[in-house]
């Protein structure tokens, strides 16, 4: 059962949620953790995905891919249960995918803080235009999808890798799909090469099957002496406190405004705890900023007791990290983001989410054969994950399609864990 945290003892500074994802919280003190070893080693014990260790290692070992419909933890800690059982003994290497640059930095900060070694040596990340590894000494490698591909171009069957795992596979970003689809050739030449593929909310029936492989392929002496190639599929169930889902009942015709509205709402209404709201790109959260305010404002509140941080993939590192710092007392940190934090990325305090329902998806246009980025509807394993975002030190809650105001709002007999 998950431990609550008591107002006036020491506050928690991590917390790992059922979807996957990573906490990296760092302050300006010179250590990189206000734990010690012991504590993040009871941490560690406490996550769901812990207690399949033996069975995850069992999995790796015996199957060329195994599916994982993991839960909390997964993507820290799956990476260290690997090098702890010598997947990174003789030179190999540990890749591990991630579909966000914020993301692959987040949790590769926490896996190093976990292992106790310094970020760029034993654990490094690579994403475009930033590369802090060692050769020969990086052993757990995180990475984009898009990194992974180009270094296929150097080396067609990835080599120096022993396991690759790919993390958040239900987003089925057009890069995801190539990777995928080259990895599978690749364990056709390199059968001894294991896959992991995992997420919170992926079919892993479909892409079982889509890893199947025929002996005939790959011969019937890799057969017998390699790993089964029939994909192995695990399930790990995550943990959390309960969500109560709202949804609206008419459309609304400016979610932008419902947005502001319904933050402003639950500013007045609603105990303390911070607001997460999913919009669709730069323009739409730039504007929910100044509108938040100003609204604030003109109704005779007080806009000082709330802290609004954008998050969108165009800010700088120094912008983003703001997101991590811990909301003052008597104040209400309110996060306006794109879906960058809708997986791997967890931010400590979030017990309310407002989501458009809506996200900026890359469509090919066959007549015009130009890609370009669409505000379509979101996908219900992308709703899943959202709503998980809320309920991470109490019971949350998640509001869907929007309305002016959350009087509008009708709870359905069903939560989200």
């Amino acid at each position: 059962m998950p431990q609550f945290w008591k107002p006036g003892s020491e506050r928690p500074r991590l917390l790992d949620d059922e979807e996957g994802g990573v906490l990296s919280y760092t302050t300006s003190s010179s250590s990189s953790s206000g734990f010690g070893y012991a504590s993040i080693e009871k941490q560690r014990q406490r996550l769901p995905v812990y207690k399949y260790r033996t069975a995850i290692l069992y999995l790796v070992e015996t199957h060329a891919t195994t599916i994982g419909e993991t839960g909390s933890g997964k993507t820290t800690q799956i990476p260290q249960y690997l090098k702890e059982a010598g997947w990174a003994d003789g030179g190999r290497v540990i890749a591990c995918t991630q579909p966000r640059r914020l993301a692959v930095q987040a949790v590769a900060s926490r896996v190093a803080e976990e292992m106790g070694v310094k970020l760029g040596e034993e654990v490094g990340y690579t994403i475009r235009f930033e590369d802090i590894t060692n050769t020969g000494v990086t052993r757990v490698k995180f990475l984009t999808e898009g990194v992974l591909l180009r270094e296929m171009m150097d080396d067609p069957l990835l080599s120096k890798y022993s396991v690759i795992m790919v993390d958040e596979a239900h987003e089925r970003s057009l890069s995801t799909d190539i990777l995928l689809g080259l990895l599978k050739k690749i364990q056709r030449r390199r059968p001894e090469l294991c896959l992991i593929i995992s997420s919170a909310t992926i079919e892993a029936k479909s892409m079982a099957a889509f890893f199947q492989t025929s002996k005939r392929r790959l011969g019937l002496e890799a057969e017998e002496h390699g790993p089964r190639t029939e994909p192995a599929i695990l399930s790990v169930e995550g943990r959390g406190f309960n969500v109560q889902l709202f949804y609206v009942e008419e459309s609304v015709p400016d979610y932008l405004q419902a947005a502001v509205s319904t933050v402003l709402s639950i500013h007045d209404q609603e105990p303390m705890g911070d607001i997460l709201v999913f919009l669709t790109g730069q323009d739409d959260i730039d504007a929910a900023v100044q509108l938040l305010t100003e609204e604030a404002q003109s109704n005779g509140k007080s806009a000082s007791g709330l802290i609004v941080l954008p998050l969108y993939l165009g800010l700088s590192c120094a912008d983003q990290d703001l997101i991590f710092s811990p909301t003052p007392r008597g104040k209400r940190k309110v996060v306006i983001s794109t879906n960058i934090a809708e997986t791997s990325l967890t931010l400590e305090g979030i017990v309310y989410v407002v989501d458009s329902g809506f996200s900026k998806q890359r469509f090919y246009n066959l007549i015009s054969d130009i890609e370009n980025l669409v505000v379509a509807p979101i996908s219900n394993a992308s709703a899943r994950q959202r709503a998980g975002r809320a309920g991470r030190v109490r019971p949350g809650k998640c509001y869907r399609a929007l309305s002016s105001y959350t009087s509008f709002y009708v709870r359905l007999p069903q939560s989200c864990d």
